[in-house]
């Protein structure tokens, strides 16, 4: 009898192989990883070692490139220095102790400088919110600059494209951001490149994913930021795309899926903030330091708010949306509301939510009766038994609406507003970019958006939810896993 040693070989060889895999990956993919993210790659990379490995190698490492990192760290002491001792107007009086203790943690982790004297009021209409930075950008003098994950010129965003060719024609500077991977398959791509190179904007894609180009990152990071900013004196930001509010997708408009989205418009020492996010990434992305233009170029605001922008993403070496959110829920006596189209809360963050209630605090959480993304809409569901069980009130926004808006209040003091949403992603994968206010005023404003987002809601109980089906469920712990894979 014959022995086929050849094929022999091959099966040592590739026992060899799947050993040599099996080891790397213990030593590998753990470091520096969440213990529940490392299982979850372990145990793909150990039932489905091929498609594992290959997806670890493609968007295991939720890290942007070394180069741009690098630009990140070097634009974080450059603000710090140069915001260092400026006058940011005049702070509200007594702040609570952990309140500044929260804006000290948002600058060692690279957000702006707190400043005072602001203005902000809330736009939670989706048409309103589009003619208002319209009729801003018409009043520009100087430059607009535009950043937002989504920028589509369709028949709703018509009026925001025209002021824009308007002001470009009398020689105002207009520079735009979009995502790249967000924006080319959508349907308005090609005319809304077209019409930003008539009307002679400089603008760039943001993260290109454009290999042959030498543009290369993880595939699936984003730059999710959404804001505006006109000649420094008034600026927008919040949860909004400039797009319809069906995105002009055929799948959406089957189901009548609308989106709903809050924005704020800014005056005031902010502005310079938010306009240091979007000079930011515009030398991230061109390596371009825009002449003339002071990082930090103060102008006095109307109102009354303390306002700080934290912007966050994986650039930075902590994920810094995260730790805002979790000091503002411990930081709570009273009252904490969140709303969130995609809630899907890592450990720490879901402990501190029913740390709260079980300290007594009211908790209420708003998210969609309706998912536009399954996988995430599906993962979202698997928390809802415990956070009802702590005592969170859910309220689910009732379809075919997608609530969109991304805001926390906390007692009737401080908010947060911005892109951030409380999943994963959001806090390990996308640029985003964070207003935290003090001040009453804006808390009041917020409060009526709620309300209005509760009159169009209703109520999940626990024992409807435990009357789910078993398909149901299977499928919600199923996702709850993939979300794990960061």
């Amino acid at each position: 009898m014959t022995v086929d040693w050849t094929w022999t070989w091959w099966v040592v060889v590739l026992m060899i192989v799947d050993v040599t895999i099996r080891v790397l990956a213990v030593i590998i993919i753990p470091r520096n990883r969440r213990p529940t993210a490392a299982m979850a790659w372990l145990l793909a990379i150990y039932f489905i070692p091929i498609i594992g490995v290959v997806l670890f190698l493609l968007i295991g490492t939720p890290r942007l490139p070394r180069k741009r990192r690098k630009k990140q760290e070097q634009l974080n002491d450059y603000i710090r220095r140069t915001s260092h001792g400026l006058d940011l107007g005049t702070l509200r009086p007594n702040p609570p102790v952990w309140f500044a203790q929260l804006v000290r943690l948002n600058r060692n982790l690279g957000a702006m400088p707190l400043s005072g004297e602001n203005d902000a009021r809330m736009i939670s209409s989706y048409e309103e919110s589009i003619a208002a930075m319209a009729e801003a950008i018409r009043d520009a003098e100087s430059y607009v600059h535009v950043e937002f994950y989504i920028l589509q010129a369709d028949q709703t965003t018509d009026d925001f494209f025209r002021a824009l060719e308007e002001v470009a024609a009398r020689g105002v500077v207009v520079r735009v951001l979009l995502d790249h991977w967000a924006n080319r398959s959508k349907p308005f791509y090609k005319e809304t490149c077209r019409r930003l190179d008539e009307m002679g904007a400089q603008w760039h894609l943001m993260l290109p994913v454009q290999p042959l180009k030498g543009k290369y990152q993880r595939p699936d990071l984003r730059n999710h930021r959404k804001l505006l900013v006109v000649d420094g004196h008034v600026a927008f930001t919040g949860s909004q795309n400039v797009t319809d509010s069906t995105y002009n997708l055929p799948k959406n408009i089957k189901r009548g899926l609308h989106w709903v989205d809050m924005m704020a418009r800014l005056d005031g020492p902010v502005v310079a903030s938010v306009n240091a996010v979007f000079l930011s990434d515009w030398y991230s992305e061109t390596d371009e330091v825009i002449e003339g233009m002071e990082l930090f170029d103060v102008r006095t605001g109307k109102g009354d708010l303390d306002c700080q922008i934290i912007p966050s993403g994986p650039g930075f070496e902590f994920q810094n949306n995260l730790k805002l959110f979790m000091t503002l829920l411990f930081a709570a006596r009273e009252k904490i509301i969140i709303v969130s189209p995609y809630f899907v809360p890592d450990e720490g963050l879901l402990l501190a939510i029913q740390t709260a209630c079980q300290r007594g605090v009211t908790v209420e959480l708003f998210v969609s009766e309706e998912g536009d993304q399954a996988m995430v809409y599906h993962a979202q569901r698997s928390y809802y038994e415990a956070l009802l069980r702590s005592g969170v009130k859910i309220w689910m926004y009732k379809r075919p609406f997608i609530l969109h808006s991304k805001s926390m209040s906390i007692d009737d003091e401080v908010a947060v507003i911005g892109s951030s949403n409380m999943d994963m992603r959001s806090f390990g994968l996308n640029l985003e970019i964070s207003l935290l206010v003090r001040g009453e005023e804006f808390v009041s404003q917020l409060r009526s958006v709620e309300d209005e987002y509760r009159a169009l809601s209703r109520e999940l109980t626990l024992e409807e939810w435990m009357q789910q089906p078993l398909r149901s469920t299977v499928l919600d712990n199923l996702a709850r896993l993939t979300s794990a894979l960061q």
